[in-house]
C-alpha cells in the first residue's frame, strides 16, 4: 500500500487520448478567468479520477481543470456541472473546497465540458494508516477528517441554494433499489450473500429520515490537508454528491476501520493505540458530538448497506472487464473481491438482525 502514495501523487505527461487544444483553453481562460495570463503549461494529475483532472501552470499562478472524459458516456455520469455547482455553493457557506473560477459547457473549446478551480497546495494521503506521518500527527489528521465531514452535514443546504440538488427523503430506499438493479444488470456469477442482501436491505431501513448534502465518496484521499497543520483546506471529487442521508455518508467513511490494509489502506487488524489512530467508537463519538447526535443506532445496517453498494460497484467494474471495455487492466482481479465483500456485508446485516 505504501507505494500508492507514489502511484497516485503528482502529475504526468497527458496521455494522447486525453490531450486537448491547449491554445483554445488559453484563449478561453483569458476571457473568463480574472487576472489569468499565460503562457500555459498543462499536465495530468495521476490519481484515480473518473473525470480527468489537470494541473494548469502559468508563471504567476496554478489552477486545476476537471473535465468530462472523451467518448460515449452514460447520460448522468461525469456531471462536472454538478460538481462545480456544489463546490461553488459550499464555498459560499465557508466549507473548505477549492475556489471555483469558471464552468464551460461548450464542448467546442476542448472537446468536453470542464471547469476550472483553485489549486490547493497541501497534503493528500492515500493510505488510511498514514504511514508517512510521525505517530504524534496521525490522530489529529483523522480527527480533522471527521470534523470536516460533520461540518458538511450541518450545512443548511436550502440556504446554500442546494434545495433541489437531489431528491429529499427516502435515500436508503432509493439507493438500495438503484444498486440492486445495477448489480443484477452486471451480474456474471451467483453470489448468495448479494441475493440475501437485495432481499433483506429494503425491509430493514431505519426509522427517521434526514436530508443533507452528502459527498458520496468521502475518504482520506479526497481531502487536501494543510501543509503543517491537522486541518482540511479542501475536499475534492464531488462527482457522487447529492442530497441524502448523512449517516450513509458517515458510515461510508467509517468502513475504512473494517477493511484490511490491502483495501485502500484499511485499518482492520491495526493496533490503533500503538499507531495513535482513533477507534471506531472514538470516531462515532466525535462525529456525534459535532453534529449533535448522542448515538448512531443503526451502525450495522449502515455498514451492511455501504458494503453492499461497494460490492455492486465492483461487480459493475468487473462486468465491463468481461465485456472488454473496462477502464482498468486490473478490473478482472475484482472478481475475487466480490463474494468476500458480499459475505462481509451480510455479516453486518446479521448483526443488525437479518
Amino acid at each position: 500500500m505504501a507505494d500508492q502514495q507514489d502511484l497516485f501523487t503528482g502529475v504526468q505527461e497527458t496521455p494522447e487520448r486525453l490531450k486537448f487544444d491547449e491554445a483554445a483553453l488559453d484563449a478561453y481562460l483569458k476571457e473568463h478567468v480574472a487576472d489569468y495570463s499565460g503562457p500555459l503549461d498543462v499536465k495530468q494529475f495521476k490519481g484515480g479520477q473518473s473525470n480527468p483532472t489537470y494541473l494548469l501552470e502559468t508563471p504567476g499562478k496554478k489552477y486545476v481543470l476537471r473535465r468530462k472524459p472523451p467518448g460515449k458516456l452514460l447520460p448522468s455520469a461525469h456531471a462536472v456541472d454538478r460538481e462545480y455547482r456544489v463546490m461553488t455553493a459550499l464555498g459560499g457557506e465557508g466549507f473548505p473546497v477549492p475556489k471555483t473560477y469558471a464552468l464551460c459547457e461548450d464542448e467546442s473549446v476542448i472537446g468536453t465540458a470542464f471547469f476550472v478551480m483553485e489549486f490547493l497546495d497541501g497534503r493528500i494521503f492515500w493510505d488510511g494508516r498514514l504511514p508517512q506521518l510521525d505517530r504524534a500527527e496521525r490522530r489529529g489528521v483523522i480527527e480533522a477528517a471527521v470534523d470536516t465531514l460533520a461540518d458538511l452535514h450541518t450545512v443548511d443546504h436550502v440556504k446554500a441554494g442546494l434545495g433541489d440538488y437531489g431528491k429529499p427523503g427516502n435515500y436508503f430506499e432509493r439507493q438500495i433499489g438503484r444498486w440492486s438493479k445495477q448489480y443484477k444488470a452486471a451480474e456474471t456469477h451467483s453470489v448468495p450473500s448479494m441475493d440475501k442482501l437485495i432481499e433483506w436491505l429494503p425491509t430493514a431501513i431505519p426509522d427517521g429520515d434526514e436530508t443533507t448534502v452528502v459527498h458520496g465518496d468521502y475518504r482520506i484521499d479526497n481531502i487536501v490537508l494543510h501543509k503543517t497543520e491537522p486541518r482540511a483546506i479542501g475536499v475534492l471529487d464531488w462527482e457522487l454528491s447529492t442530497l441524502g442521508h448523512p449517516l450513509a455518508d458517515f458510515t461510508y467513511y467509517l468502513m475504512g476501520w473494517f477493511f484490511p490494509a490491502e483495501m485502500r489502506g484499511g485499518l482492520a487488524g491495526v493496533d490503533l493505540k500503538e499507531e495513535n489512530l482513533p477507534t471506531v467508537e472514538e470516531v462515532v463519538e466525535r462525529y456525534g458530538a459535532r453534529t449533535g447526535r448522542s448515538e448512531i443506532p443503526d451502525l450495522d445496517f449502515c455498514l451492511a448497506y455501504n458494503m453492499f453498494r461497494i460490492t455492486s460497484i465492483i461487480q459493475g467494474v468487473y462486468k465491463r472487464s468481461v465485456d472488454g471495455n473496462a477502464s482498468s487492466d486490473q478490473a478482472a482481479k475484482y472478481k475475487d473481491q466480490i463474494a468476500p465483500l458480499a459475505d462481509y456485508a451480510w455479516s453486518f446485516a446479521q448483526k443488525a438482525g437479518a
